[in-house]
């Protein structure tokens, strides 16, 4: 009985790391793309993105259209690759997130 526990609550940890991961990819998408929205000069979108996630999580910030967006929005996706409770098992690929914010206007 006890190895079918185990399993259950590994399972339940494993789980609860997909749904940690999605919601760090979520969170650097939106930091990556708010910055890259911000008026001249603004920090690092990228960093930015990276920073707002914890240290172990590994986020990667792409950007479909450039950093500098179409003119009118940016969008921002961040991958995240999900960890494995048990070592060498890999069940879950990375997750992936994306954020548009509009430019913000220049004039004031």
């Amino acid at each position: 009985m006890l190895p079918l526990l185990l399993l259950i609550a590994l399972a339940g940890i494993q789980l609860g790391l997909v749904a940690y991961c999605g919601e760090q990819a979520g969170t650097a998408a939106r930091a990556a793309a708010r910055t890259a929205s911000l008026p001249d000069p603004h920090g690092d979108a990228t960093l930015a993105g990276q920073d707002a996630v914890s240290s172990w999580v590994d986020a990667r910030i792409g950007w479909p259209k450039g950093p500098e967006g179409d003119g009118h929005s940016v969008t921002a996706t961040a991958t995240v690759q999900i960890p494995s409770v048990l070592p060498g098992l890999s069940f879950f690929g990375p997750v992936e997130r994306s954020a548009t914010m509009p430019l913000e206007d220049n004039t004031s």
